[in-house]
């Protein structure tokens, strides 16, 4: 039989801890102002709701525009306003 040679390369299959990751800094919560500064949906502007961390750590987002479309993003790609309700 053959043996594989990657039998020695320290990856550990078995249970792992998963951190979760931080929301950005500013006040990220339910209505707030915000602007997205990254990814697909950047330049677009509205309203924060439906915050979520899911099961690898990564906080999610729906942000409501003035115009009542919605769409998800990660939270590091939204920056707060100051001004915010």
């Amino acid at each position: 039989m053959k043996q594989s040679k990657s039998a020695g390369t320290g990856k550990s299959i078995g249970a792992q801890s998963i951190k979760a990751k931080a929301p950005p800094s500013g006040e990220l919560r339910d209505g707030a102002q915000c602007k997205v500064i990254g990814g697909v949906h950047s330049g677009k502007s509205g309203v924060v709701r439906d915050i979520k961390t899911g099961k690898t750590g990564h906080v999610s987002v729906t942000v409501v525009q003035p115009n009542g479309e919605r769409f998800k993003t990660l939270a590091r790609n939204v920056a707060i306003r100051g001004g915010s309700a």
